[in-house]
């Protein structure tokens, strides 16, 4: 069977080659992989174009998943520290390296990091647009990250961590309900100030189909991030959080029309007040 994505080929009964492998690791029925995988309970992350994965799935009724961070940034660009880290993550058995990388020679790094991982590789491309585009961040057109999206996938990202639940309507409910501790979301933030200093709707929120559109192509899992997750007990439970896990949830169904494998980050780092 020709398929786009892992997504797609379960709803089609069909098993693919990672579905094998990970039904093999998990100890677990290719059938009950199908039936998970067809209604968004499992994903396995693994772009077309990274060839030395070893699949993962992530889910209901499977092994929890070790990830691991690690990046180049301003204050330390030294990419053959990282490529360290990230053997030293391998040897540990991570399952997955999230490469935060927001500044210096990013694709040379995430090229070397893809090529030599067989852990899945996530980014957020947010923090890489200043970097991988050269210009300030007020002056990023709304398509213009979509590039970047575009830009990671080919190089072979499994998933990507997409901000597209801040929206204007739930940054309205934000700006009327503050917090102690406010927006603590690194992409979150950015995409925010993007926002009000360009008073445009969130790019990844206007044009999601577009990103849709990439990720099916590249079978790229879709990370939603929680831009609103409360940084405090006090802030937890709030109008903001609760408006931006709707948003998810309506994003996520317009993601498995398209077949495309989605995770919702959250709901924060403190528990639910």
């Amino acid at each position: 069977m020709k398929y786009s994505t892992q997504m797609e080929a379960a709803k089609h009964g069909f098993v693919t080659e990672e579905m094998k492998i990970v039904a093999e690791k998990e100890n677990v029925s290719c059938d009950y992989l199908l039936e998970k995988i067809a209604c968004g309970e499992i994903v396995i992350p693994k772009n077309k174009n990274h060839k030395s994965i070893s699949p993962e799935g992530i889910g209901t009724g499977l092994r929890t998943k070790i990830n691991v961070n690690l990046g180049i940034s301003k204050d330390l660009n030294d990419i053959d520290m990282e490529m360290k880290k990230v053997d030293m993550a391998l040897s540990m058995g991570a399952e997955s390296i999230m490469d935060l990388s927001n500044y210096g020679k990013t694709q040379e790094f995430r090229k070397k990091l893809i090529e030599r991982s067989t852990a899945m590789i996530g980014t957020v491309p947010m923090y890489d647009a200043v970097g991988f585009l050269d210009k300030g961040l007020s002056y990023i057109k709304p398509k213009e990250f979509l590039e970047v999206v575009r830009n990671h996938a080919e190089n072979g990202v499994d998933f990507v961590t997409i901000h597209a639940g801040i929206n204007r309507a739930n940054a309205e409910i934000f700006m009327r309900n503050r917090r102690v501790n406010e927006i603590v979301s690194r992409g979150g933030s950015l995409l925010f100030g993007w926002m009000k200093m360009n008073d445009r709707e969130n790019p990844f929120y206007e044009y999601y189909d577009e990103l849709l559109d990439i990720c099916r192509e590249y079978d790229v899992t879709l990370s939603l991030g929680d831009s609103l997750r409360p940084g405090g007990i006090h802030d937890a439970t709030d109008p903001s959080q609760i408006s931006e896990l709707i948003t998810l949830g309506e994003l996520t169904k317009k993601a498995w029309e398209k077949d495309v494998q989605v995770i919702i980050e959250g709901p924060g780092h403190v528990p639910i007040g």
